[in-house]
């Protein structure tokens, strides 16, 4: 059996489901979505797709400074309710990763949850 740690972290918000925002799994961290939630308050940073992109990234930062750093990322899985937001995901991600950059996918979706516009989650490498 696989150990399963929680990780939290007092910049990022806490889930909002019964499930955990990152788990470490032996030396692999998976992240769960995060959406653009300020964690002072819970609530999304603004209605504007940039502004919940950078905070959806900012709480990834949070999440993967406990374990070492954004630079452990290897794979992200995005989702957007608007894939003309593609240009503007991807002027963030130079400014969170340099290369090699990790893995990604990026999904369309219908709808996320409280209306956010993006979702992230990712799988870090351990240590």
């Amino acid at each position: 059996m696989v150990d399963k740690i929680p990780l939290v972290s007092p910049q990022a918000p806490r889930a909002i489901g019964p499930y955990s925002s990152a788990l470490r799994a032996g030396t692999w961290i998976f992240v769960s979505g995060l959406i653009g939630l300020d964690p002072a308050n819970g609530e999304l940073v603004s209605p504007d797709f940039k502004p919940q992109a950078e905070r959806a990234l900012r709480n990834l930062e949070a999440l993967c400074e406990e374990a070492g750093g954004m630079d452990r990322v290897v794979k992200v899985t995005v989702f957007l309710t608007d894939l003309g937001d593609y240009q503007a995901l991807n002027e963030l991600f130079v400014r969170f990763w340099q290369a090699p950059y990790p893995a990604r996918s990026v999904v369309q979706v219908v709808a996320l949850p409280r209306g956010a516009r993006i979702e992230v989650e990712a799988i870090v490498a351990g240590g």
